[in-house]
Formats: C-alpha cells, sequence, structure tokens
C-alpha cells in the first residue's frame, strides 16, 4: 500500500471519499511517460487537468487524456488560463462535459482559478468569489484557487465551496510556505477541506503543511520540474504521509530550556 493510503484516515470532499492526501497535476512534465510514472508514484487519486490546454491541444497536452486510467484516477477539471469570472464559468462547464468524455459522468468537480495578472500569476478574490456562487448553484463542487485570505476563505466556504484552496506562494515559485501563518488561521476556522495549493517546491514544504493542519496539498511543478519527476512524486507522497501522521500523533510541547531526555533520578553521584 501506498504510504499516502490510510483507510482510516480518508479525505473527504465534495461527496467523495479519497485515501491519498496528494493531488497532482498533469502539466509540464518532460513527457507523458513521465508523468504517467510520477502519478503512480505519488499514489495520488485525483488529478487536475488544464480544459483550455488540453481542448487547445497544447505543449505537452497531446495525448494526455488517454495517457491516464481515469478508472483509477478523479479528474480535477481546472480553469487555468481564465482572467475573469464569466470565462471560469464557462470553461467550468466544458470540464464537465470532459471528464463525462473519460467515462465520469458524475463528476461535478471543478478548480476554480481566476486569474487576470499574467506576471505574478495571483488570483482574484472578486472574480473567484462571482465565479464560485454561480458554479455552486449549478450543482458543481468548487475548490477555488485563493491567496491566502482568511475572510474570503470563510466567504466562499459559506457560499458553498467544497473546499477553500490557499497559496503557499506563488505558483510554480518553489518558495515554500511564505504565507504560513494566514495559512494557519484558515485551517482553524474553516469547516471544509483546506488544501494547500501553489509554491510547495520541496518535500518538507509538504510535510509542513500538513504538520500545519492542512487537509491535503496538490502539487504539481515541483515534482514535473523536478531532476526525477517519478522520485519526486515518491518523495512528496512520503512527506504527505509524515506530515498528516505527526499532525494526528501531536508534537511535544515546545519549551524555553533544556528538558534531559534521560531520567535524573538515580543518577550516581560523582
Amino acid at each position: 500500500m501506498n504510504p499516502t493510503h490510510s483507510q482510516d484516515d480518508a479525505l473527504q470532499i465534495g461527496g467523495r471519499t479519497f485515501s491519498s492526501r496528494l493531488i497532482t497535476g498533469t502539466g509540464k512534465y518532460p513527457s507523458l511517460e513521465a508523468m504517467q510514472h510520477s502519478l503512480q508514484r505519488s499514489g495520488c487519486e485525483m488529478v487536475t487537468v488544464a480544459v483550455r490546454r488540453v481542448q487547445a491541444v497544447a505543449e505537452g497536452h497531446a495525448g494526455l487524456m488517454e495517457a491516464i486510467d481515469w478508472s483509477q484516477v478523479w479528474m480535477l477539471p481546472n480553469t487555468a488560463g481564465c482572467t475573469n469570472a464569466e470565462e471560469a464559468v464557462r470553461v467550468a462547464r466544458l470540464g464537465r462535459e470532459l471528464a463525462k468524455l473519460a467515462g465520469q459522468d458524475n463528476n461535478n468537480f471543478v478548480k476554480l482559478e481566476v486569474i487576470p495578472d499574467s506576471r505574478h500569476l495571483l488570483p482574484d478574490p472578486f472574480g473567484t468569489l462571482e465565479a464560485a456562487e454561480i458554479l455552486v448553484k449549478e450543482g458543481f463542487a468548487v475548490l477555488p484557487y485563493i491567496n491566502a485570505d482568511p475572510l474570503l476563505a470563510k466567504r466562499l466556504e459559506d457560499v458553498g465551496c467544497a473546499t477553500v484552496m490557499p497559496l503557499g506562494s506563488p505558483i510554480g515559485s518553489g518558495q515554500g510556505l511564505r504565507n504560513a501563518a494566514n495559512i494557519g488561521l484558515i485551517i482553524e476556522n474553516a469547516t471544509v477541506p483546506v488544501v494547500v495549493d501553489a509554491g510547495i517546491g520541496v518535500p518538507s514544504d509538504a510535510a509542513q503543511a500538513m504538520e500545519m493542519g492542512a487537509d491535503a496539498v496538490l502539487i504539481n511543478s515541483a515534482i514535473a520540474l523536478s531532476g526525477q519527476p517519478p522520485l519526486m512524486a515518491e518523495a512528496m507522497a512520503n512527506a504527505v504521509h509524515a506530515g498528516r501522521q505527526s499532525l494526528r500523533a501531536g508534537r511535544l510541547p515546545t519549551r524555553p530550556e533544556a528538558s534531559p531526555s534521560s531520567p535524573t533520578s538515580g543518577r550516581i553521584n560523582s
């Protein structure tokens, strides 16, 4: 069994149950074969698919749909490339049709991205909320990608989103959890799963997110652009598992001074 899989600690999103708490992407890999091996080594059960890039057969996306066994992996259609709410809603509807073509007739999931800023790739909070309200009313399980804004996260939860997905740092930057304090506040106040998305660079970042109490992490660039994507995928899976286990175990309290690990009673006096 992959170490991320634990039957007694399942993840619930949008009425579905997942054993793995690692969600991965399908873009930026050096080849489809590298992607296939990485997905296998990661043990992930849900992957993002950029709907517009698949439809346009963008570089690296030709043959993508055929390269994945959709009977084993749940599709998370992604509105990547959308710059406003109207666009995102339209692409979300196309994503639902794409999932049906893959044999997932009951798939109503969408990873909602509204990003008008082509330089820093920061999500638009207003457009995201507007699109989320429309898509929730249309029966979508909306997983919105947002800045680490606790107030926005709560508002999106209130309108019916299935998760909130705060960024750790800018997309593809590999800077780690630069927004840890705000992510902590989101985790503390959320009653839906919190998925840390974007900025994770190394397995220790993934473990940190899970130790903080995140319910899952979504990782693409750190795996796909690494020197050996399948090996990094396995490392990320192990980190997610370790971080989750650490959270469940409960860490020792931090202390202002040293505390001996061996008993001091019964010592032989010198």
